[in-house]
């Protein structure tokens, strides 16, 4: 894994002393520098999050809230005996269908989130499910756990760029020693990489063979740290 510390930004701020808007006031500050450093590495994503759903359109919308309800439960009771795969039911929709501003009849639908680490249990039961349900998208993402790990080593190699940056400066402007005004530590990565679904994919009784190659990838995960250093008197 390629990692490395590149620095984004160095600015000199020289603050010169000014008079105290009321008597007694000494708030002035001298050789202040404003730093900025940041670190980025390619993270393996580990964790795919599949959308399905099912939907049904015809004119009784109680039988058609039966019919998808009857698809779900199903899913849900193959999903009962695939270990390693998370699952949860999402949004409820009936809505009217139109013909000429008129209301011809009812579509109703309802979604299933999958979530797994083991992608190759997620891809079998997804090729099982795709018989009833359609498939809305598939991302892929960092889990929890790797992401946190990613993040702390970054910003240890980060806070270490940034001192190294301090020392020089300070060491170039003839001081010796520095002390840390502020500092801020940003975090950023772990967005949603998505896999659109194909559109064999989205019809009504293909099986496992209608799937995409799934291929996680890696992500782009990185750590800025700003900061104010204020060169100390000899």
């Amino acid at each position: 894994m390629r990692r490395g510390i590149r620095l984004l930004q160095i600015s000199l701020l020289v603050a010169f002393p000014w008079e105290p808007s009321f008597s007694g006031e000494t708030n002035q500050t001298y050789d202040r520098i404003n730093l900025t450093a940041s670190a980025e590495s390619k993270v393996a994503q580990d964790t795919l999050i599949a959308i399905l759903y099912a939907r049904s359109t015809g004119a009784n919308a109680e039988s058609l809230a039966h019919e998808v309800n009857g698809t779900l439960q199903s899913a849900l009771e193959t999903l009962k005996k695939v270990p390693d795969v998370d699952y949860q039911t999402l949004n409820y929709q009936t809505q009217p269908t139109y013909q000429d501003q008129k209301v011809t009849g009812w579509s109703v639908q309802q979604s299933l989130r999958l979530e797994s680490r083991n992608l190759e249990a997620l891809a079998g039961v997804i090729g099982l499910l795709q018989k009833t349900l359609k498939v809305e998208s598939i991302d892929y993402t960092i889990s929890p756990l790797k992401l946190r790990e990613a993040e702390d080593r970054l910003i240890g190699e980060t806070l270490k760029g940034f001192a190294a940056r301090a020392d020089l400066v300070s060491k170039q402007l003839g001081r010796k020693r520095y002390r840390i005004v502020t500092l801020d530590v940003n975090t950023h990565g772990n967005v949603l990489q998505p896999l659109r679904a194909n559109r064999a994919m989205s019809v009504e009784g293909s099986d496992a063979a209608t799937l995409p190659v799934l291929l996680a990838g890696e992500q782009s995960v990185s750590v800025t740290v700003q900061g104010t250093i204020e060169l100390q008197a000899e």
